[in-house]
């Protein structure tokens, strides 16, 4: 056998096993910057980028439970919950950053409070360990108070709404589309504090299992080439009717509905991810955010052993679409 018939050989092979390769599978849930990739799922842009994918959609919290027992290859989550994933055995690597919140993330209060010091002493519903009580930390911070200046009550994040309209707390903290129910159910209540008071407090991103990453690092690369043409389709202003019906109706919404948990979400261009990729300690970089995100769930025994930050992050993906080394 000749050496040309031994590559041509390989080279077979090699397309076979590419052709009988499974699917990448996703979970994705309900956040702006998730949808969004509904817009590459109609469009078949994976498919023109020549890799398959199966997105599958899921409850947020179900979603990340579905990439620990192996369900999926990757999952959508904020930077904080993969670290909890990752310390209760499921690493990943945080391959892109799909946005981060700018303002869906809210504390919102009864009529008759209008600012985070007016709290003092009154009852909040949070979810204690999850991100919205980091972010009501971070607001009673900004105003010179602490934790027990207020009165905590554990709410489970989509029963924020109903606790609020029935006053059995004063404030709830949570994101959207439950900080908009709350608002809605609750006649004159008000967003007193946001997670656009501080930005990059919560990046939300697409973690990946380390296998799959290290098997099929050039699918999953296609996969990120795919999101940054979503990016562009998606920050077109031309494109806003479109982009909305199709957000909108993976949700069940109208439009109309939609706009404003578009506006409260951060999506990131190329250049500002690779930028968020940048190791700082604030929350401008996302190593910094996971610092910060790591120290509050150390502090409140979501976990017990800080996690080494770095390993859970891997730019080289991103970084590659510009082509920086």
């Amino acid at each position: 056998m000749n050496k040309l018939t031994l590559l041509h050989i390989i080279t077979l092979l090699s397309t076979l096993a590419c052709s009988l390769a499974q699917p990448l599978r996703i979970a994705y849930s309900d956040w702006p910057g998730w949808v969004a990739w509904q817009i590459a799922i109609d469009k078949n842009w994976f498919k023109e980028e020549g890799v398959e994918v199966q997105f599958e959609w899921f409850e947020y919290v179900p979603s990340m439970e579905a990439f620990a027992a192996g369900q999926v290859d990757a999952v959508c989550m904020s930077n904080g919950d993969t670290l909890v994933t990752g310390a209760n055995g499921s690493p990943s690597k945080m391959i892109l950053i799909n946005d981060y919140s700018n303002g869906n993330d809210m504390v919102v209060a009864r009529p008759g409070i209008s600012s985070i010091p007016e709290l003092k002493g009154k009852k909040v519903g949070v979810e204690v360990g999850f991100l919205s009580h980091l972010l009501l930390l971070k607001a009673l911070e900004k105003h010179g108070m602490k934790e027990s200046d207020v009165t905590l009550v554990n709410i489970p994040t989509h029963e924020t709404p109903k606790a609020l309209a029935s006053g059995d707390v004063d404030a709830i903290v949570a994101w959207q589309p439950n900080s908009g129910q709350a608002l809605q159910a609750v006649p004159r209540s008000k967003a007193i504090f946001t997670t656009r008071d501080v930005p990059g407090l919560i990046y939300d991103v697409l973690a990946v299992n380390p296998a799959s990453l290290a098997t099929r690092s050039n699918d999953w690369q296609k996969v990120v080439k795919v999101w940054y043409r979503v990016v562009d389709f998606l920050l077109n202003p031309a494109n806003e009717p479109e982009a909305l019906r199709i957000l909108s109706a993976r949700v069940n919404l109208t439009p109309e509905q939609y706009r404003p948990f578009l506006a409260g979400t951060k999506i990131l261009t190329l250049e500002e991810a690779a930028r968020a990729y940048e190791k700082t300690d604030d929350l401008s970089s996302l190593y910094g955010s996971c610092k910060n995100a790591d120290a509050f769930n150390v502090a409140n025994n979501v976990y017990k052993t800080p996690q080494d930050v770095a390993a859970y992050i891997e730019p080289s993906l991103t970084l590659k679409l510009l082509k920086k080394p």
